[in-house]
């Protein structure tokens, strides 16, 4: 095959990609280079669709269940972690939060919920109730 029946079997086959769209005009394609080879591959224009994320709908955020205690307000701390050689480098020390299903009395149902061990020996001592007014929590949401 020779080059230009290469060119013209190429430039039919353009032609026919554009008639297919209802493009006429050369300008009416878009030109993208490819990075790998250095060939211009031949695309229509067509119309972008709007972004949706504006300031007033900010793009919603993956949930993420935080590791703070909602009964105690409790929360990593940073510290720092020694080695031998007396190098401090910065570590962060959790809360050690459970999910426990506590026996609610007042709604006669169980209450998952995740706590810290803290907050359960509280729990423990003053009831469900007391301390979850006292944290300002709504047990019925749950």
């Amino acid at each position: 095959m020779t080059m230009a029946m290469a060119m013209a079997s190429s430039a039919s086959c353009t032609v026919s990609f554009r008639n297919s769209f209802g493009l006429n005009k050369p300008s009416d394609l878009g030109f993208v280079s490819s990075q790998l080879s250095g060939l211009r591959i031949c695309c229509p224009k067509f119309p972008t669709p709007p972004v949706t994320a504006s300031p007033s709908f900010p793009a919603p955020l993956p949930i993420v269940a935080r590791r703070v205690c909602p009964f105690t307000g409790k929360k990593s701390n940073r510290a720092n972690k020694v080695s031998f050689s007396n190098h401090k480098t910065k570590k962060l020390q959790f809360v050690n939060l459970q999910y426990k299903r506590i026996w609610w009395e007042a709604g006669k149902r169980f209450v998952k919920l995740r706590l810290s061990t803290k907050a359960l020996k509280t729990i423990e001592k003053n009831g469900l109730d007391a301390v979850a007014k006292k944290a300002g929590i709504d047990l019925r949401k749950k």
